[in-house]
């Protein structure tokens, strides 16, 4: 009897996702090889392994028994490529998810060091808001997220990045009177932060409803890069991470506001499925943890002088 290795990783997603679709797009590949292999793996063994629905695939009793030896075949592999293998020689390609606030500070420098040290590997990037992100983690059409975690579900890993301060943001010419600035000077601007699905903005509301006034004109944005154009236009004051705007901090076109209101931090997570095979996927992830450690105590060192 002769296993494919690939046929089993393709037996391993499919019985994890319980979706022929979803598990191609976990593997980029497509759904009529998906299902050759699992044709194959089935003729290989003779015995059904999985009962193909409309809406989802279920194991077969047969099925659930290889799963178990699945798992302990693709793990041995791993720990093999992580003992043994030299990383210019590892290969395939990393779907990455992004949340835009990491985008501004250390994914460049992530991206250096992934392409140095795996010449051979690609990542194929999408930028998106969190929410965005832990769905698309969850259905499997993307491999690591970088997002404001963690994600709570037993099939995620999640490691601690970094955590940023948030703070009221104004343009330099924005009169708002003296500081510290009270929250009614705050809220007759409107404010300006991330879009009403993330966790920055209900947290942004929570906080104003908890003052016992009335809620000021909030405009959300799914785009950092706009909610400081809007800021620097003077549109209303933002609620951002002063860490996304230190150069138009350092020439004077932005200014962070005293107030006397406690905005809590954005921590975030390097999240991924738990998988016995994902060694590059886990690598990258433990890249991005060691990067994002020391830009994030790095800042809050600025924030402390």
């Amino acid at each position: 009897m002769n296993f494919d290795l690939r046929d089993l990783e393709v037996f391993y997603w499919v019985a994890q996702l319980q979706n022929f679709r979803r598990a191609a797009e976990r593997l980029n590949t497509t759904q009529p090889g998906i299902s050759q292999r699992i044709s194959n793996l089935e003729a290989e063994l003779g015995v059904k392994l999985i009962e193909r629905g409309a809406r989802s695939s279920v194991l077969t009793p047969k099925g659930r028994q290889l799963l178990d030896y699945a798992e302990r075949i693709l793990g041995l592999v791993a720990d093999i490529t992580r003992s043994v293998a030299h990383p210019a020689g590892l290969s395939g390609v990393v779907r990455l998810g992004v949340a835009e606030t990491i985008v501004h500070t250390w994914l460049s420098e992530l991206i250096e060091q992934v392409h140095a040290t795996y010449p051979n590997v690609t990542l194929d990037i999408e930028v998106d808001v969190s929410p965005n992100l832990r769905n698309a983690l969850i259905e499997g059409q993307i491999d690591l997220a970088f997002l404001l975690g963690p994600v709570s579900d037993p099939r995620m890993v999640n490691l601690d990045l970094c955590r940023y301060p948030l703070a009221f943001v104004a343009g330099a010419k924005l009169d708002l009177g003296p500081e510290p600035i009270s929250l009614t000077q705050l809220t007759a601007q409107p404010i300006i932060t991330y879009p009403k699905t993330t966790r920055p903005y209900i947290m942004l509301r929570q906080v104003l409803a908890g003052a016992g006034r009335a809620m000021p004109r909030i405009y959300s944005n799914s785009s950092l890069s706009t909610i400081v154009r809007m800021t620097l236009d003077g549109i209303g004051v933002s609620v951002i991470p002063p860490t996304v705007i230190a150069k138009e901090l350092e020439r004077g076109e932005l200014r962070v506001l005293a107030t006397d209101i406690q905005l809590p931090d954005l921590v975030f997570t390097a999240t991924h499925a738990h998988a016995p095979g994902g060694v590059l996927v886990e690598q990258i992830a433990q890249m991005a943890e060691a990067i994002a450690a020391g830009e994030s105590g790095a800042q809050y060192a600025r924030m402390n002088v």
